[in-house]
């Protein structure tokens, strides 16, 4: 004889199936959760009177869709879920304030509801979002400044705004005028990319330092991002490189240490190596003195492979160096204290 479930647990596992994908056909429902499809109509209203927007499809097979309503039922989560989740929701506001207070009232009603197994796994999972010492609370942006400029990539429609520089030479700028593409994040803080259309060229822009102007202006067709993928793009102009993706300044090296220990150390690099105590190293930098000094922390000697320039770099610290090194000519001349 064939058992079926109760209601209240077969309307769980309804949930749960219209949760997973987009488009159920009613005889397949049916056939999950092994009742009739008599049976699925009326937990489907049962489901609708609970606040679910549950969409019926026109048709001969028919069918169910969960849609978006004007209020946030009941949701279900398995346990995976739940752990991202709570992860997610303590560390919410660590770009964004406004929202710490409403993260924490979510964390705390999702916890609530936690089958006891799951609450314990969660309350041993406590995340502490650590800024660096010295870090500036600036780039912390307003959650309704995002949604605004979420809404204007979205929608297509150029965007004024008022953008506070670096330095304060320009008070009286005019606001600037461009068609938004993508908000990004980088290094902890919010950037919108846009067509500039005043410069006829790609920007990016911290969000901390935008002052939207309204109304916003007329639609505008996306243009094509150069390389087409809008990570290596940021990534390429944080760098300081003239294409998407690369160091304006790159050189070769090969380094009296293990290709282990170096690699253990090199992010954005290529090791390779050599011998058991050797390694070539090739590595990017904003500029070749930069360069040579990032090479130079590695405490090792350097053969230099190429190009040129970062050789006369090394032989600019190594006088910059040397002239640190030798003794003040005042302070020699002071007396000791005590």
């Amino acid at each position: 004889m064939r058992v079926v479930p109760k209601t209240s647990a077969r309307l769980l596992s309804l949930l749960s199936l219209l949760q997973a994908r987009r488009d159920w056909p009613g005889a397949l429902l049916a056939e999950r959760l092994r009742v009739s499809a008599r049976t699925v109509r009326r937990d489907v209203d049962r489901l609708r009177e609970l606040g679910y927007p549950i969409e019926s499809a026109k048709g001969p097979d028919g069918g169910y869709r969960l849609g978006a309503g004007s209020a946030l039922p009941p949701l279900l989560f398995d346990d995976e879920q739940a752990v991202a989740l709570t992860v997610a929701l303590q560390t919410a506001a660590g770009g964004v304030t406004g929202i710490e207070e409403a993260a924490a009232r979510a964390l705390t009603t999702v916890r609530q509801v936690m089958p006891a197994r799951l609450r314990h796994r969660v309350d041993a999972l406590r995340v502490v979002d650590v800024q660096r010492a010295g870090t500036p609370d600036r780039h912390r942006v307003e959650p309704a400044l995002l949604m605004t400029l979420s809404a204007a990539v979205h929608a297509r429609e150029e965007l004024r705004f008022d953008y506070e520089s670096v330095s304060a030479s320009a008070p009286d700028a005019p606001p600037r005028r461009v068609q938004p593409h993508h908000l990004v994040t980088w290094g902890g803080r919010w950037y919108l990319l846009a067509w500039d259309l005043d410069r006829d060229d790609w920007r990016t822009f911290r969000v901390d330092r935008i002052s939207p102007r309204t109304p916003t202006g007329p639609r505008f067709t996306p243009r094509e991002l150069p390389g087409g993928d809008v990570a290596a793009y940021v990534a390429g102009r944080f760098k300081g490189a003239t294409g998407p993706g690369d160091w304006p300044c790159r050189g070769e090296v090969i380094l009296d240490l293990p290709a282990r220990v170096v690699s253990g150390w090199t992010r954005d690099g290529i090791v390779e190596a050599l011998g058991p105590d050797r390694c070539r190293l090739v590595l990017g930098g904003w500029s070749w003195p930069g360069l040579a000094a990032v090479l130079g922390r590695y405490d090792a000697d350097i053969e230099v492979v190429g190009p040129p320039e970062l050789r006369e770099a090394f032989a600019r610290l190594a006088r910059r160096y040397a002239a640190a090194a030798e003794p003040n000519t005042a302070d020699a001349d002071r007396p000791a204290p005590g």
